[in-house]
């Protein structure tokens, strides 16, 4: 997405008020339409699969490596999105990365609150492996509640001794459910869709009464030492920055490596803010398998 796309959108986004009662089922149709905008990928080859249980479907742009993945998972407050209003984000990062994008159906809340999405990605991780992939072969990646939930597996997958991939990146990752950092209200105009109300409803959902410090619910609160490189991506305008900001204090530690980068305009993630070049938003992610060999670039 151009920046003159993105600020027509933040425009229009801005003269819709948001609904006087909030009803989950109209909030993903809502996405769904708002995705569909994004066009679709008729050169791409998917091929929907059983990730451990999982409903999920490989995504693969022309010339990709079938031997390297990505497990990705989408945004959407835990409560929102699917593969569908993913699927060309995924396609565009596999063109990029040149490799298959296995993208999950995990469950939502409110009728699947925590830990179910933690379950799930960590069932397909375990399919994955199962496969054959080498885990330096692999990568995992997600924007917003997709891109808490990647480093949530990450802690999930080292406490529990099931592997770890080569590296992961986290767009605009959600990592705090109190709404605590200052960016929820200095960067109020600059993201009309991130609206602290939103962000508090839709954690009450996918907590469904169990504590908002929980660290494999909100892994702000979470020991992030001895994980894989970890490339954190914020969008500058997006009002979730202090949580990287956080993020990034907790993860410097000695055996992990991490990297911060900042989109140039995006005020939320993806899939709305899909660029319009894949090596556009794949440049910085590129550079975090560097200390991962097994990663080889195409």
């Amino acid at each position: 997405m151009t920046a003159a796309q993105l600020d027509s959108l933040v425009t229009l986004l801005r003269s819709r008020p948001a609904p006087e009662t909030r009803d989950v089922a109209q909030a993903r149709a809502r996405f769904e339409k708002l995705a569909g905008f994004l066009g679709g990928a008729p050169d791409a080859r998917c091929e929907k699969v059983d990730a451990g249980g999982v409903a999920a479907e490989w995504i693969m742009a022309p010339g990709c490596d079938p031997g390297r993945a990505v497990l990705y998972l989408h945004g959407g407050g835990y409560a929102i999105g699917s593969i569908n209003t993913h699927r060309r984000l995924a396609y565009d990062i596999s063109a990029a990365s040149a490799a298959a994008i296995l993208v999950i159906d995990y469950r939502l809340a409110p009728e699947h609150p925590f830990p179910a999405a933690l379950d799930d990605a960590t069932a397909a991780w375990r399919w994955l492996a199962q496969q054959g992939f080498p885990a330096g072969r692999l990568a995992i990646a997600g924007d917003s509640a997709g891109g808490g939930l990647t480093i949530a597996t990450l802690v999930n997958l080292r406490d529990r001794k099931l592997g770890l991939p080569a590296c992961a990146v986290a767009i605009s990752p959600w990592v705090d459910l109190e709404g605590l950092g200052d960016s929820i209200t200095a960067r109020a105009e600059q993201d009309p869709m991130v609206q602290k109300d939103g962000l508090l409803w839709m954690a009450g959902m996918y907590l469904d009464g169990r504590t908002p410090k929980a660290p494999l619910a909100a892994p702000l609160h979470a020991d992030l030492k001895g994980l894989p490189p970890v490339l954190v991506r914020p969008a500058r305008r997006r009002r979730c920055s202090t949580m990287q900001r956080a993020s990034r204090k907790n993860c410097m530690a000695p055996a992990t490596t991490y990297a911060c980068r900042s989109g140039p305009t995006c005020c939320m993630s993806s899939p709305c803010s899909r660029p319009s070049s894949p090596k556009d938003e794949m440049a910085a992610p590129r550079s975090a398998p560097s200390s991962a060999t097994d990663w080889p670039e195409p």
